[in-house]
């Protein structure tokens, strides 16, 4: 399997985390997002039309979208998609509140504090955006309350796209540290056999400094 991918992308990082977890071979195509290689006319016509990573090639197959991607993957390996018919659905749950309410909120203000020039940085979003982060933070931290994962009692999609954002070194302005049962849990998912860091497992994109 080919992963098109950059290591600042945290949905990238979601797949690239259930491929490893899963013992499952890959290989990273990097792509050089920064400098709008995702943007340009042979990407988004041979590669995604929506110009965003990750990109998933395995054979004839081609996908985007990390939760698509997940999906995928667990109908592949038979892993991390949910012991029973009411866990997959609350797993879906959890990965559309995930990208809607969650890793949205984080890796967008995480873009704008790290990858922009002070300058540039709109104070009244981050701020609004940070609003946000805390309100989902709570949601999932109360939910985490007497838990090991999000749904059911192993690992799951729900663990692996909700954790995404919150390994990397720079951070949305949030302390996660305010939330226990998140870093209970991130410690758990860490302690996983095979787990990697984002930037182990990807080649970042920016260039420091530019």
């Amino acid at each position: 399997m080919k992963l098109y991918c950059f290591g600042e992308s945290g949905h990238s990082y979601k797949v690239a985390l259930a491929l490893t977890l899963s013992g499952t071979k890959w290989q990273a195509e990097h792509v050089d997002f920064f400098n709008g290689a995702a943007r340009s006319d042979d990407y988004k016509e041979n590669i995604n039309e929506m110009g965003e990573c990750p990109v998933l090639v395995d054979g004839d197959h081609t996908l985007s979208q990390s939760g698509v991607i997940l999906d995928y993957l667990s109908d592949k390996t038979g892993k991390f998609g949910g012991e029973t018919a009411d866990d997959k659905r609350e797993v879906l749950r959890w990965i559309l509140w995930d990208n809607h309410k969650f890793s949205a909120m984080i890796g967008m203000t995480r873009f704008l504090l790290n990858f922009l020039s002070e300058k540039h940085r709109p104070a009244e979003v981050i701020a609004f955006n940070q609003g946000r982060i805390k309100s989902a933070m709570a949601v999932l931290d109360t939910h985490l309350t007497g838990r090991d994962f999000v749904v059911g009692r192993n690992v799951t999609n729900a663990d692996i796209s909700l954790c995404s954002y919150l390994y990397y070194p720079e951070t949305c302005g949030v302390d996660v540290a305010q939330y226990p049962n998140i870093v209970a849990w991130l410690d758990r998912i860490k302690a996983l056999p095979n787990w990697q860091a984002p930037y182990d497992l990807m080649q970042p994109a920016f260039q420091r400094g530019q």
